[in-house]
């Protein structure tokens, strides 16, 4: 990864990375990305965790490994870098608008709503503490349909859900960032008009292939009206 990593340091201010850090949420596989990353990248470094850092059960020490190797990692908390603020947390599936798993029926539908509902709400949370003009919201599930359009539709429900675009119609931001969508959109918005990115690397690596797998965004301005949203 240095090599692919390395030109970020001229180009950016930070580097926001949307979860699935791990293949198998393993220990000595975020060693392997800590000891990456600090060798590559000189600016500071925000990630998410996703649903791949979990398949072990120790999403507790991944995270720790990484905090410790100076990388910021938001799982429902807000975070200033340079004058910008960035809400992140993972988030979770569950469909979306009129696809949206409902919490009725059998108790396991219910756990999984339920996990949808708390992810929102964690995320909610950490827009709310958001204070500055520039603000950044990051994700590993998407919160918008358009981003995962492209991927096989039987999967569109498990890629994100509307659940968490409904916080942000709340909480406005400049800019969404996530991943997790391989085969989806590279650009969406929300229904108040806030634009979506998807990230997943593969998709960067198949949309541009000459270019090193990250993007470049420059902040834009806060919309009329919405400075202290």
């Amino acid at each position: 990864m240095r090599p692919l990593l390395a030109p970020v340091n001229e180009q950016a201010d930070f580097l926001l990375l949307c979860g699935d850090l791990t293949d198998y949420g393993l220990p000595e596989e975020a060693h392997i990305l800590a000891d990456e990353l600090s060798a590559a990248v000189k600016i500071p470094v925000i990630a998410v965790l996703g649903n791949h850092d979990f398949e072990s059960g120790q999403q507790v020490e991944v995270c720790k490994i990484l905090t410790e190797a100076g990388i910021k990692v938001l799982d429902g908390e807000a975070h200033e870098v340079n004058g910008t603020g960035i809400a992140g947390a993972k988030g979770f599936s569950g469909g979306f608008g009129r696809g949206t798993l409902g919490a009725w029926g059998e108790p396991a539908t219910k756990r999984f709503v339920q996990e949808a509902i708390d992810e929102a709400l964690k995320f909610e949370g950490a827009l709310a503490r958001l204070r500055t003009p520039e603000r950044i919201a990051m994700l590993h599930y998407s919160p918008i349909r358009a981003t995962v359009e492209g991927e096989p539709l039987e999967i569109y429900s498990y890629l994100g859900t509307s659940r968490l675009e409904e916080p942000l119609n709340r909480h406005p931001v400049n800019m969404v960032f996530h991943g997790h969508a391989h085969h989806g959109c590279l650009e969406g918005r929300t229904s108040t008009g806030i634009p979506v990115f998807n990230v997943a690397m593969p998709l960067l690596m198949r949309s541009f292939p000459n270019q090193p797998p990250f993007r470049v965004f420059e902040i834009p301005a806060p919309p009329v009206g919405r400075e202290n949203g």
